[in-house]
């Protein structure tokens, strides 16, 4: 049994709600500019507001929210994507007391209704006539629901409007009034399994884990002097996108909006708002660097690139060896081939990102500990940190200087981990949610002696680092009785350019099995360079072989990782990639295990069905066997 716990907290404790830091900012600093927006329609240029702009802004909203009965205690939704809007309207719910429900711009319609009847919201702001209609279609099952306030047809100016004759000391009062523990987010689960729940978040621990870091970390995001600069593209429906506004706010950084999450967004917002510390998951990180591939080997470049990566995985390990006090660090050799392609291909990869980003956090799943060294090594040092809902955010973090790549770092001050006897994290933190909104029995089977059990596997080494392994609902244990922990098998897999999801299956099974996606952009690229002659059945017959081979290839690599009895052994490439649309994603783009099991039943059966044909176990050859690759056109 392993407990860790540091100093308490180095922030000053809130006295009031997250809105007076938009007010405490205007009056220190009125001409501090804090957001940027894209004009309409987009171009390279993006406007700033000022710290008193954006303060009267929230007070001119906040008038109309008030003119139109909202009141302390009141719930609002907002389904809408990451935009200016998101930001103005949250601070201005918090001005007047209201409590924040967001609610995934991509949510089915029964999400949408069981979020805003669970939650009995008086009111929700939308984005656009798609929304309207979504929730036009479940009013007549939410009899709390008084206003649908759509923000394409300039919601925000007609509120605030309305609210012009109430005096700003009306708007004063009711936010001085605000507590810190008072509510201050209902934030839903993500529901991988069962109906989501409602995490009461209170003004507090929102604020907690952001003035921790701001207090401990604050001066990473930008070179001494700048104000720091972050483009949220990140869903605020999240808790961790919630947290990157919120650390913005706080911390007095420039934060600019980007709704869309197409490469082709990213990459111009990225050059044009040119961020210098980045918010990001592991996904688009693994995509980032999948792109930097495809385009060298598109550029016949591609062997070059492939040199320049593992140099920088080797210099990255060589510098955390000489942080961590285990090796003198980088030799000279290894120093001259790093100083070659950071002249050559480094600083190519790192305009990609504006130009500017020197750190990184990657949050929301672990992430490997071959890209965080490849980020390190072109020189882009990616923080990987670690929270759930229920605390709202960030519980752990790398401590500077002693960063450990694969590893999700230490805890925040004022934050205890501790494992339980079958490596479950149980947590305790001021950060901590003050329970599921109507659901006693599901906040008491969750907290036990005032720790959370978060669900989660994980260790911590001799030196106090915290690893993620896995998650305890995930593990699938074989007919052979073998415990498999699926996200380490499932990250090696996507470590291969052709791999875009994976999912680890084989509980009562006789072995460990796969179910693969394909990149369809890589994949395109992947054909292209194939060159293959004759007829067009004999080339997809090639094709398909190759294909096959090059992901029997992808296995292998992953298979290298573990032992003999936790390896893939059969395999079967889907057709169609897992959506949010088909229910095979949460809205945070996190797997639904047991549905996609139930999805592809059958062709996960007839995957083992064709391996129980071949020969028996015994007469396995020790390495991997093709007939275990098994396709699903």
């Amino acid at each position: 049994m392993r407990e860790l716990a540091l100093a308490p907290p180095a922030a000053s404790p809130l006295t009031g709600g997250l809105a007076d830091s938009v007010f405490e900012r205007a009056d220190r600093t009125p001409r501090l500019p804090v957001l940027a927006r894209r004009p309409v329609p987009p171009s390279a240029e993006w406007e700033t507001v000022t710290a008193a702009q954006f303060r009267d802004e929230v007070v001119a909203l906040a008038k109309g929210l008030i003119v139109c009965g909202t009141s302390p205690g009141d719930r609002v939704a907002i389904l809408a994507r990451t935009r200016y809007e998101w930001t103005l309207f949250s601070y201005a719910l918090w001005t007047v007391g209201a409590e924040v429900v967001p609610i995934y711009p991509s949510s089915s319609r029964e999400q949408v209704e069981w979020i805003l009847r669970d939650a009995r919201c008086v009111a929700v702001v939308v984005e656009d006539e798609q929304s309207v209609m979504t929730v036009g279609s479940v009013c007549a099952t939410l009899p709390a629901l008084k206003h649908v306030w759509q923000l394409d047809a300039g919601a925000v100016e007609m509120l605030m409007e309305r609210g012009e004759y109430i005096p700003p000391a009306t708007v004063d009062s009711m936010r001085r009034i605000v507590l810190p523990d008072s509510t201050a987010v209902v934030a839903y689960t993500s529901g991988t399994s069962g109906q989501a729940l409602g995490c009461a978040l209170s003004h507090r621990s929102v604020a907690s884990p952001c003035d921790t870091l701001l207090a401990g970390w604050g001066h990473t995001v930008a070179p001494p002097g700048e104000q720091g600069v972050i483009l949220a593209f990140l869903p605020f429906s999240h808790v961790y996108g919630l947290m990157i506004q919120t650390l913005c706010l706080r911390g007095g950084l420039l934060m600019g909006h980007e709704p869309a999450m197409s490469e082709e967004a990213l990459s111009r917002a990225l050059n044009t708002l040119r961020p210098t510390y980045l918010y990001a998951v592991p996904s688009v990180l693994e995509r980032l660097y999948k792109n930097f591939l495809r385009t060298a080997q598109e550029s016949g470049r591609g062997a070059l690139f492939e040199r320049a990566a593992e140099t920088a995985r080797d210099f990255a390990e060589a510098l955390e060896r000489r942080r961590l006090d285990r090796g003198p660090g980088p030799g000279l050799d290894l120093r001259m081939q790093h100083a070659l392609y950071e002249r050559t291909v480094y600083r190519r990869l790192r305009t990609a990102l504006g130009g500017r980003v020197r750190r990184a956090t990657s949050g929301g799943s672990p992430l490997s500990r071959d890209l965080s060294l490849f980020y390190e090594g072109i020189g882009v040092y990616v923080h990987d940190g670690y929270g759930l809902t229920e605390t709202s955010g960030g519980l752990t973090m790398q401590p500077l200087g002693r960063e450990k790549s694969g590893t999700v770092g230490k805890p925040l001050p004022g934050v205890d981990v501790h494992l339980a006897k079958d490596g479950e994290i149980l947590v305790r933190a001021p950060s901590m949610f003050q329970g599921y909104v109507g659901q006693e029995a599901a906040t008491r089977t969750v907290l036990r002696d005032g720790w959370f059990a978060t669900g989660d596997l994980g260790h911590l080494d001799e030196e106090g680092y915290l690893t993620i392994t896995g998650r305890k609902k995930d593990v699938i244990i074989t007919s052979g009785g073998k415990s498999v922990s699926p996200s380490a098998l499932e990250e090696r897999l996507r470590e291969h350019p052709l791999v875009h999801q994976a999912v680890v299956v084989g509980d009562n099974r006789p072995c460990v099995g796969a179910l693969i996606t394909l990149d369809p952009r890589f994949l395109s690229h992947w054909r292209a360079g194939l060159a293959l002659q004759g007829d067009a059945s004999i080339r997809e017959a090639r094709e398909e072989n190759a294909l096959r081979e090059e992901i029997a290839r992808a296995v292998a690599a992953a298979n290298s990782a573990v032992s003999r009895s936790e390896s893939i052994r059969v395999f079967r490439i889907l057709p169609d990639p897992f959506d949010v649309a088909s229910g095979l994603l949460t809205p945070s783009m996190k797997l639904r295990r047991d549905e996609i099991v139930r999805t592809y039943a059958a062709e996960i059966d007839a995957m083992y069905e064709a391996r129980s044909r071949r020969r028996p176990p015994a007469e396995e050859p020790a390495g991997w066997d093709d007939s275990d690759n098994v396709f699903f056109r």
